[in-house]
C-alpha cells in the first residue's frame, strides 16, 4: 500500500489521450457480475444500509488475490559495509552477494470473463532496487489460482492490468464515479494482510482530494478501512459499479486510520483501456519548471494566493518556448479553465491530447497575454526523474570567489556583479549575467527564506539587474507602489527559483 505523504508528483504528467471501449469476450450468455438490474433489488435501501451482504455475495468472487514471487539480491557478508568487512570479508562465500526469495501481496479485479485484470502498478513491482519480480499470480476467491501475464503497467498512474487464461471468469465494469458524492456509501473489497476476500464500509469523504498536485493526485477519499493488501481492490457504489481502485492511505502508524485514497474509475478506465490493447499512453507536456506561489510571491508579484502558477524555468525547443512562454510568466488559465489548487498546470497540461492546439492565458509584467501551444508529448518517469535528479545536484559553492566591496547592501544582502572569474569559479553559466550574492544577514528575511552566499540575482521586480544601484531602483520601485514584497529571481547552479523578500521586515 502506498502512503500519501511518500508519494512525490512528478511534473507534467497526465492523462491517456486514447480511450477505448473494455469489451469482455464474446462468450455465450454470461453477463458481468454488476450488470445493472443484477444487484439493484438486493442493494441496501437508502439511507443507513441494513446490509451488505447480498451485494457483496454477488461482487465478491470478481476481487482477486495477486501475490509476486521476487528474487531479492543481498550481501552473504553479514559485516559488508562495515568496519569488521576486512576480517570477515573472506567468510561465508567471500562477500560475494546472494539471493533470497521474497513476495508481496495486494489486490486486484477482473473486467472481463477472459481474465482481464486491473490492479496497481506498485502491487506488481520489485520491493526494492535490488530485487526482479519472477511471477505474478491471482488467486480467485474460489482459491484458484493462475500466473498472470502482464499485459501493460503504467507507473505515473499507478495502473497495471494483467491476464490469466480462461474464458468463464466472473468479473465486474466500472462505473460512473463522476456522479459520486461526498456522504455517499461504498464497500471497499480487497486482501488486506494477506487476509483473502475482506470487506469494509464506509462513506466517500471527498470526490476530488489533490494530495501533491501532480497530474494524477487527483482520489476518492474514503473512511472505509483501507491497509496493507488492500492496493488495487475495487472500491463500489451502491449500485456495485466500480467507482474507484484503492491505491493509498495517509497513515502515522501503516495502518488505517480512516483516510484512504482510490483512483476514480473516470481517470483509470481510459488508461487500463489503453494498456489492455499494448500501448503505453500518452500525455500532454508543456517543457516548464512550476514554483508553486506562496503568500508572498503573490504579494511580490500583485497577484491572488491560489490563481495560477509561475514558470521558474522553460526547456528549450520544447512546447512552451515554442509558444513564447517565459520564465517568470504565471500561467492562469489552460484551454480555457483556470489554474487553481484543484485544477493545477501539470494536470490541464497532461491531460490535453499531444499535437492538439490549446490557449493559454498567463500574467507577464502585470499584464494579460494570450499564447497557443501545440502540446507535446510527455517524457517517461525514468527521464524526468534524471532531470530532476540532475537539479538537485546542482548546490552552490561556498566559495564564490573575490569579493568587492559595492555599497548595495539591501534587503539584509551584500551583493557585487556577477564577473566572469566569479562565475566560473561557482559554476555559473558564462551568458548568466546579474548579481552574485558575498554575503547575507542571518537576521534578514533573506536568510529565512534560504538566500546563501553565491546565489545569483538576474532579476529584481521582474527586471534584469547588473549593479547594486539596479537592485536599490526596483527595490525603491517596488516601495512607492506600496508593495509588501519585491519578487527576485535567483539561480543557484543554473537552477532558477523565485522568492518574495519582505519590504517590510527589519532588514539592513
Amino acid at each position: 500500500m502506498r502512503y500519501a505523504y511518500a508519494i512525490t508528483s512528478a511534473l507534467l504528467l497526465g492523462g491517456a489521450a486514447a480511450t477505448l471501449a473494455v469489451q469482455p469476450s464474446a462468450i455465450s450468455a454470461q453477463t458481468a457480475q454488476n450488470e445493472p438490474g443484477a444487484i439493484n433489488a438486493a442493494a441496501p435501501r437508502a439511507g443507513a444500509p441494513m446490509s451488505f451482504a447480498d451485494m457483496v455475495a454477488k461482487l465478491q468472487p470478481a476481487v482477486v488475490n495477486i501475490s509476486t514471487t521476487q528474487r531479492v539480491t543481498v550481501p552473504s557478508n553479514p559485516f559488508a559495509g562495515t568496519p569488521f568487512e576486512q576480517f570477515f570479508g573472506q567468510q561465508g562465500g567471500g562477500g560475494r552477494p546472494r539471493t533470497q526469495e521474497g513476495q508481496s501481496l495486494g489486490s486486484g479485479f477482473l473486467i472481463s470473463a477472459d481474465g482481464y485484470v486491473v490492479t496497481n502498478n506498485h502491487v506488481i513491482s520489485a520491493g526494492s532496487p535490488n530485487a526482479t519480480v519472477e511471477s505474478v499470480k491471482v488467486t480467485l476467491a474460489d482459491r484458484r489460482e493462475f500466473t498472470a501475464k502482464v499485459v501493460g503497467r503504467d507507473p505515473t498512474s499507478d495502473l497495471a492490468v494483467l491476464k490469466i487464461e480462461g474464458a468463464t471468469f466472473p468479473y465486474v465494469r466500472f462505473g460512473n464515479s463522476g456522479a459520486a458524492r461526498v456522504g455517499d456509501w461504498v464497500v471497499a473489497i480487497g486482501n488486506p494482510f494477506g487476509l483473502g476476500g475482506s470487506v469494509t464500509a464506509g462513506i466517500i469523504s471527498s470526490v476530488n482530494r489533490v494530495t501533491g498536485g501532480g497530474a494524477f493526485d487527483r482520489f476518492i477519499q474514503t473512511d472505509a478501512s483501507i491497509n496493507r493488501g488492500n492496493s488495487g481492490g475495487p472500491l463500489f457504489d451502491m449500485q456495485g459499479n466500480v467507482i474507484g481502485i484503492n491505491s493509498q492511505i495517509l497513515s502515522p502508524t501503516g495502518g488505517n486510520v480512516g483516510i484512504g485514497f482510490a483512483i476514480p474509475a473516470e481517470q483509470a478506465k481510459p488508461i487500463v483501456d489503453t494498456l489492455m490493447k499494448g500501448r503505453a499512453p500518452q500525455r500532454g507536456y508543456l517543457g516548464v519548471q512550476i514554483q508553486p506561489i506562496d503568500d508572498d510571491l503573490a504579494a511580490g508579484l500583485g497577484i491572488d494566493r491560489n490563481k495560477g502558477e509561475l514558470i521558474a524555468g522553460v526547456s528549450p525547443g520544447q512546447a512552451a518556448e515554442k509558444a513564447g512562454i517565459r520564465q517568470g510568466d504565471v500561467i492562469v488559465k489552460v484551454n480555457n479553465r483556470d489554474v487553481d489548487p484543484d485544477n493545477s498546470l501539470s494536470y490541464l497540461v497532461a491531460n490535453a491530447a499531444p499535437g492538439t492546439r490549446i490557449p493559454i492565458e498567463l500574467i507577464r509584467d502585470g499584464r494579460r497575454v494570450s499564447v497557443t501551444a501545440t502540446v507535446g508529448t510527455r517524457p517517461s518517469d525514468e527521464e524526468l526523474a534524471g532531470f530532476q535528479m540532475d537539479d538537485q545536484n546542482q548546490t552552490p559553492s561556498d566559495n564564490p570567489g573575490p569579493t568587492v566591496p559595492s555599497g548595495a547592501a539591501t534587503l539584509g544582502l551584500t551583493v557585487q556583479p556577477l564577473t566572469p572569474q566569479i562565475a566560473r569559479s561557482i559554476g555559473v553559466d558564462a551568458t548568466v549575467r546579474g548579481l552574485v550574492i558575498a554575503a547575507v544577514d542571518p537576521s534578514s528575511d533573506a536568510a529565512t527564506k534560504g538566500l546563501q552566499r553565491g546565489d545569483v540575482i538576474t532579476a529584481v521586480g521582474g527586471q534584469p539587474v547588473l549593479t547594486a544601484a539596479d537592485f536599490q531602483r526596483q527595490v525603491a520601485a517596488a516601495r512607492a507602489a506600496r508593495r509588501p514584497s519585491v519578487v527576485i529571481q535567483m539561480q543557484r547552479r543554473g537552477v532558477a527559483r523565485y522568492l518574495a523578500l519582505s519590504l517590510t521586515a527589519n532588514n539592513n
